[in-house]
């Protein structure tokens, strides 16, 4: 498998791909990718996230998790309701609900997370790895056109605040191919090349954080930040027909529906939508994710899936970092919050072997589309053999309830039979982000996603 990385911005790509060129494993890279992604990815991603990895080194051959999302805050504190501001956002056809404010925010994994796949497989020096996103910082970094898109949507919650600088600068929302500047980010990459990642949370940046909080009625405390570390644990297997996924379990979905999904080989697409539609049905609304693969010369591999959920529009001021919004996300509020606990995720780093050999490390943005959108692009891949780009850019469906959503290039018969039987289908006019964003490195190639502007590169 050659070297490579897929993320969803090029420039995020291109971070990987320096600090694998510069000798860096596939943890130095995803570090630096992911750094780079909190400059160039706003919309989808930020510092102050969480997110969940899977690494895979190929010298013990062995495979970890990497449980780096954010946890319940709350901790030394008197037990109160979060006090959030709830709008409704037009997504697509749909008003979808978001609850958000700083008491949205819960205590950010993905700092540590970082600082975790470094110490445990890093070669480069950490300040090294902070070097790519701090020249996008400095110079600002192109806005694709997904992100636009996507910005055009979330405009009364990218807006506030300090929002209102970084993505309408001149009182117009930024268009693609702008230049996105966010120089309060120079800052808090500075506080994290000279403190590491301990700057979120017993430094500079935790202490804005902390300040923020106590100002505008946040739930995180200094216990809080004390008290998070980033947890290894070993995946969970998940038959797929001939191969073996390595992935999370949890809200993902992917252990229990990977062994359902049927032999597409040779099927027509209308018999391979029929088959699909049922299988990966799930409900749910949108969340903001990205997600970068990277495999190194060495044959190491990782994959870092990270959020902000939607952002709660409150910015550390003078560091330009947004603020998670994960207390409000309604899809991952699954019974009483405990401070200190893990809240709950969909993400889904994944590795897929057939005897014994690695054969493509793959992760996907998307909330509830993102599992569908994993596995129909694995299954494209490994049961197909559809090439790697062919299989991310194939025209996706997804089914919520008895709706069937379904992008241009979707079997039309298959379409039509699902309306007889009483399915509703709603026809998107192009591809859209809603349907997810895989980005993976594969023996075939590696891809990344156009509904997010992605970008994927082999090393040179």
């Amino acid at each position: 498998m050659e070297a490579a990385v897929a993320a969803g911005h090029p420039a995020t790509t291109a971070a990987g791909i320096e600090i694998l060129a510069d000798g860096g494993s596939a943890a130095d890279a995803v570090v630096a990718a992911s750094l780079a992604s909190c400059v160039s990815e706003t919309v989808m991603t930020g510092f102050l996230g969480g997110g969940h990895a899977i690494y895979w080194d190929a010298a013990s051959r062995r495979a970890r998790n990497l449980d780096c999302f954010v946890a319940v805050p709350g901790l030394g504190a008197d037990r109160r309701e979060p006090e959030l501001v709830h709008l409704d956002v037009p997504f697509g056809e749909e008003l979808v609900h978001y609850a958000i404010g700083a008491a949205s925010c819960a205590t950010p994994g993905l700092p540590a997370g970082l600082g975790e796949l470094w110490h445990a497989h890093g070669r480069l020096p950490w300040g090294r790895l902070v070097e790519p996103a701090l020249r996008l910082a400095r110079e600002g970094v192109e806005f694709p056109p997904a992100h636009a898109s996507c910005l055009a949507m979330l405009a009364p919650v990218m807006t506030m605040d300090e929002g209102a600088r970084i993505y309408s600068p001149r009182g117009a929302l930024l268009q693609a191919g702008e230049q996105l500047e966010q120089p309060g980010l120079v800052a808090a990459l500075e506080a994290v090349a000279v403190e590491g990642a301990e700057s979120a949370y017993r430094g500079t940046v935790g202490a804005s954080l902390l300040a923020l909080c106590e100002e505008r009625g946040g739930l995180i405390t200094r216990a809080d930040l004390g008290a998070y570390e980033a947890r290894w644990s070993e995946p969970v297997l998940a038959p797929y027909l001939d191969w073996t996924l390595l992935t999370r379990g949890g809200l993902s979905g992917m252990p229990e529906t990977a062994p359902l999904v049927p032999r597409l080989r040779g099927l027509s697409e209308t018999e391979r939508v029929l088959s699909l539609v049922e299988v990966l049905r799930g409900n749910g609304a949108d969340s903001h994710t990205t997600n970068t693969s990277v495999v190194d010369a060495d044959g190491n591999a990782c994959v870092l899936t990270t959020s902000l959920g939607l952002g709660s529009g409150d910015f550390l001021p003078g560091f330009d970092l947004h603020l998670n919004s994960m207390l409000g996300e309604a899809d991952l509020v699954r019974g009483p919050l405990t401070p200190g606990e893990r809240m709950a995720s969909m993400m889904a780093p994944t590795l897929a072997f057939a005897d014994d050999r690695l054969e493509l490390a793959a992760g996907a943005a998307g909330g509830t589309r993102l599992r569908t959108a994993l596995l129909s692009v694995l299954a494209s891949i490994l049961d197909e053999g559809l090439e790697p780009e062919a299989a991310v850019e194939r025209a996706r469906f997804h089914a919520a309830g008895r709706t069937v959503n379904a992008e241009p290039g979707v079997d039309e018969d298959a379409l039509a039979s699902l309306e007889r039987r009483d399915w509703t289908v709603r026809r998107w006019p192009a591809l859209h982000h809603y349907f997810g964003g895989v980005s993976l490195v594969s023996r075939h190639g590696a891809a990344a996603d156009p509904r997010r502007s992605g970008a994927a590169a082999t090393l040179p």
